[in-house]
């Protein structure tokens, strides 16, 4: 399959990723079409709705982005569909007719209303079937800037999106002369079937950072054979990819600003003094931006639509389906680039703000495709490894230590979850925890043998339980390593450890994080270190704090569980369809842990209720709607179950959940 797939992928590379057609090419590339779904000429990219009556319909509209003719799945004729612009306390009815010859729908991320309206179907509605309208009809709650989507298979990634902007029912406390939506997002030719067919053949198949011989020689030249060797070491005996950042890459992507490819310069225009708002939507299906405008200071304003108290950053990671304003000054008659490069620096789309339209700026060069470090297995910094010294192009790399367990062997059943927490897992064998040179046979104490030093408050001797340690296939063989090296992993629970270790090996599981770190100051992987200053979760504070002051009744926890190999996703080690549903009690207030057993991020939505995320401390810091939870890392977040009804609650990297990381939570 590796080869084939080798094969195929060389046969159709596209080494560099596609930037679009300029307007003049577009024109002259549109073929028996005749329509592109953009027009460069057009400062703000976007058509604006604007009332409380909206008619939206669905359809297949000729498109080209590429110089290659397509069909997009649009809304109203447009990728992205209408700019919907509403006011808070107003109540709105949205019309969606589909022109499709199947289902579809639309879902209003981030906005709270009755689970009936939420646009989910087989949770909140039957879907709305091809020649059918279905009208939804809301109370506006809340203002900021949102956006809508199908939920529907594919169809958000092949055009089945757009952005809202709810303007407050008073004065906007956000003071700005230019107000302009950036909506960004990922436009492929290729039908998102066959992706997906790809993506489970091989996980890797969009991949083209994968390490090569050339390489090996170029660290050798740099580090030497002993280092250039240890550095890739470890990723092959545990089969890991350093590079793993994205799971579709500019090979086959053409990114997107307003529906406009980097060719195309979406321009928005503004004055030299003026305070301008831009509006940055991540609307993509499976891309990861990291956002820049080189030059000038960014002040974040608000996330997710809640207003957060000023700060000045460089720039920002936008997860898919957040949602961040921020307020630049333009401080001079000239252009600046709008730079967003693709997590995985394999492309990036880019606009421009000016005083007037054709102008330019520079476009920087993308950030160097560093490793994946330690931190972002779920290990931290552990005494007695040097990360410093795995430091290559300025970034952490990984060491002989390796900082995901292998999961236990086959066998295992996690419990359902249900009223008194989302999964109950119950102990089969235990794992040997697949980190060459980690020895975790004889971690376990015995009644005469104390818990590891640095480990205190977490009894070790649970993890003894009359079991043999499972063989590590495929994994991550931890033989020879100390666990006394873990003392002091000040900031990481180790009380995980022990959970971990009970969980069972589904066919979705392929690693556990060893000391998943709770800090939310970690920018992530690509962005440490970079000589910018980058935002963070610990930079936000939503302002006016909490919305429900009451402490959590209950925890339930979630582990965020990947097979690579075979690209399954789920939570707790289970897709969609194996899982119980998870079950809220209507008015109580918990708190929900997120733990990520994966090297990927997972941005995580939860429909009809807003997430308060907690700091280390168990402190509020920022309201939001979709929490991105980092390689190895833990998220805590409390809800307060105020909505009844079915809601999903899933990954938002579309493929992730099309592969299995999607529940339902039900609150009766």
């Amino acid at each position: 399959m590796k080869n084939e797939g080798g094969l195929n992928r060389l046969g159709r590379s596209r080494r560099r990723f596609v930037t679009g057609l300029a307007a003049g090419g577009a024109l002259a590339a549109v073929g028996p079409f005749g329509r592109l779904a953009w027009a460069a000429a057009e400062p703000a990219g976007l058509k604006t709705l604007q009332g409380t009556e909206f008619d939206l319909t669905i359809g297949s509209t000729p498109v080209n982005f590429t110089g290659k003719d397509r069909h997009g799945t649009t809304v109203n004729g447009g990728v992205p569909g209408p700019l919907l612009r509403m006011r808070e306390g107003t109540t709105v009815t949205l019309r969606v007719n589909n022109r499709l010859t199947e289902d579809s729908s639309i879902h209003w991320h981030g906005l709270i209303l009755p689970f009936e309206m939420d646009g989910v179907p087989s949770f909140s509605f039957p879907g709305i079937g091809p020649g059918e309208t279905f009208t939804y009809q809301f109370k506006v709650q809340q203002s900021g800037t949102y956006w809508y989507h199908s939920h529907s298979r594919f169809q958000e990634q092949t055009g089945v999106y757009g952005p809202i902007v709810i303007d407050p029912a008073g004065p906007d406390p956000i003071k700005a002369d230019r107000d302009y939506v950036v909506m960004l997002s990922d436009w492929t030719d290729d039908e998102p079937e066959w992706i997906f067919r790809r993506l489970k053949q091989s996980s890797d198949f969009f991949n083209y950072q994968m390490p090569t011989v050339g390489d090996f020689f170029q660290d050798m030249r740099q580090m030497g054979l002993s280092k250039a060797f240890e550095k890739r070491r470890m990723w092959d005996q545990m089969r890991m990819n350093p590079t793993d950042l994205g799971d579709v890459s500019g090979a086959t992507f053409t990114y997107l600003t307003n529906g406009v490819p980097p060719a195309g310069n979406w321009t928005a225009i503004a004055r030299p003094g003026e305070r301008v708002r831009l509006r940055f939507i991540n609307g993509a299906a499976t891309s990861i931006f990291d956002v820049r405008i080189p030059g000038l200071k960014m002040t974040v304003v608000s996330t997710d639509g809640q207003n957060v108290e000023p700060v000045t950053v460089d720039e920002f990671r936008i997860s898919v389906a957040e949602t961040y304003d921020v307020v630049v000054q333009m401080p001079d008659d000239r252009a600046y680039t709008i730079f967003a490069q693709s997590i995985d620096r394999s492309g990036y789309t880019r606009g421009t703000l000016a005083p007037r339209l054709g102008m330019t700026a520079p476009v920087p060069e993308m950030d160097p495709k560093t490793w994946l470090s330690m931190v972002d297995m779920g290990m931290g910094n552990m005494p007695g490894h040097d990360m410093g010294a795995m430091n290559v192009q300025g970034s952490p790399q990984p060491s002989a230590a390796m900082g995901q367990a292998h999961a236990p062997t086959a066998g295992q059943q996690a419990g359902a979850a249900g009223a008194g927490a989302a999964s109950a897992q119950q102990g089969g064998s235990h794992a040997t925890h697949g980190m060459p040179g980690h020895t975790m046979g004889s971690a376990a104490p015995t009644a005469a043998q104390p818990a590891q030093s640095g480990m205190a408050g977490h009894d070790m001797s649970t993890m003894n339980a009359q079991a043999k340690p499972a063989p590590a296939q495929g994994g991550h063989n931890m033989a020879g390593h100390n666990m006394g090296a873990m003392a002091g992993m000040q900031g990481h629970d180790m009380s995980s450890m022990e959970e971990m270790t009970m969980l069972g090996t589904e066919p979705g599981i392929d690693s556990r994080s060893m000391a998943p770190s709770k800090s939310l100051s970690d920018p992530g992987p690509r962005l440490r270190d970079n000589g910018r200053r980058v935002l963070t979760y610990a930079d936000l504070r939503t302002i006016g704090g909490p919305i429900d002051q009451r402490p959590p009744s209950r925890e339930i926890t979630l582990r965020l569980t990947g097979n690579m190999q075979r690209f399954i996703w789920g939570f707790d080690g289970k897709k969609f369809h194996e899982a119980e549903p998870v079950y809220f009690k209507y008015g109580e207030r918990l708190r929900v842990r997120l733990i990520n057993d994966s090297m990927m991020n997972h941005p995580i939505h939860l429909h009809g209720m807003w997430s308060e995320v907690e700091d280390e401390n168990g402190q509020f810091q920022v309201r939001k709607h979709t929490v991105n939870v980092q390689p190895g890392k833990q998220l805590t977040f409390q809800v307060t179950a105020d909505a009844m009804g079915q809601w999903a609650f899933h990954c938002h990297l579309l493929y992730h959940m099309e592969a299995g990381m999607f529940r339902k939570v039900i609150v009766a």
